[in-house]
């Protein structure tokens, strides 16, 4: 949690059945087991495994998408991931959102015993095993960091083609952009971290734009999509750099729809803090937009 208190996975099915209640659209789970943020001088946080977790959000909820942002590949073999997105796919009845990502966290590598070495190189060979499976049901592949030999993905999920792929790329890593205009279906930055403010979607979005027309896609393809930081508590002091969204519910809803003007369909909303009433404190910025 962004608090940094401890929650058990009740809790967060808790508030991801009253997001739903409230009007949300989607849910979305991290992918990590230790979270070093805070810096070398404090002991990790820990985080429940998200396919786990997301599978128990799956049984309880009937409307809102689950979104994994991101779940690194890097975690587990592409086959056996592909095997467990299909079967929560059809738990959900189709409401999974695939986001994928190479991993970033070498501390938390190295913890694991997890490989990072080469790690765009692997999330690469991942995508493409990946991709076969949940698009067309098979994959036979020789890499350098992954192989299937006749590997097929029974019983097929509830839709053709599988989930839709999520893929976060800056406009600092050519080799993701490429990635992304080569395999996704919707675009992803992380502002959250950062300034989470309309005016930083711009320059990312001439970035992105700039890799799909590259490497032979219509821009227009791809879906847009960022993650930002709510904070609904006052905080008002947080690291350099990070910048979230304030304000009435108003200049909260107006925030949204700049974002919007700016090309983005989905937002992955944050809250400070992360419980049911930082949630709740969110509900009179949904009525207002669902009034435009």
């Amino acid at each position: 949690m962004i608090t940094g208190e401890p929650c058990r996975v009740a809790g967060l099915v808790a508030m991801a059945r009253r997001a739903e209640e409230l009007g949300f659209d989607s849910v979305w789970l991290a992918d990590h087991f230790l979270l070093y943020f805070r810096g070398p001088d404090f002991p990790p946080l820990g985080s429940w495994e998200c396919w786990m977790t997301a599978s128990a959000i799956g049984a309880a909820t009937t409307r809102v998408e689950i979104g994994t942002l991101v779940s690194s590949t890097s975690f587990r073999p592409p086959a056996v991931l592909a095997a467990m997105v299909n079967t929560l796919d059809d738990l959900t009845d189709g409401r999974l959102i695939l986001g994928l990502g190479a991993g970033d966290a070498e501390k938390e590598h190295r913890a694991m015993g997890i490989p990072f070495e080469q790690r765009v190189g692997r999330f690469e060979e991942a995508l493409t095993i990946l991709h076969a499976l949940l698009h067309e049901g098979q994959s036979s592949f020789e890499g350098r960091f992954y192989q299937t030999s006749d590997c097929q993905l029974l019983p097929p999920g509830p839709r053709a083609g599988g989930p839709p792929f999520l893929i976060g790329a800056l406009a600092q890593s050519p080799r993701m952009l490429r990635l992304t205009a080569q395999y996704a279906d919707i675009w992803n930055v992380m502002l959250a971290f950062g300034r989470s403010r309309p005016d930083a979607i711009p320059p990312l979005r001439a970035a992105v734009d700039a890799a799909c027309r590259k490497h032979g896609r219509d821009p227009a393809t791809l879906a847009r999509s960022a993650a930002v930081l709510v904070d609904c508590s006052g905080f008002g002091w947080y690291p350099d750099g990070m910048e979230p969204l304030t304000g009435s519910p108003e200049e909260l809803a107006e925030a949204f729809r700049a974002f919007a003007r700016e090309g983005i369909s989905h937002l992955q909303v944050a809250t400070y803090p992360t419980t049911i009433e930082g949630i709740e404190q969110l509900a009179p910025v949904l009525e207002l937009l669902d009034q435009t």
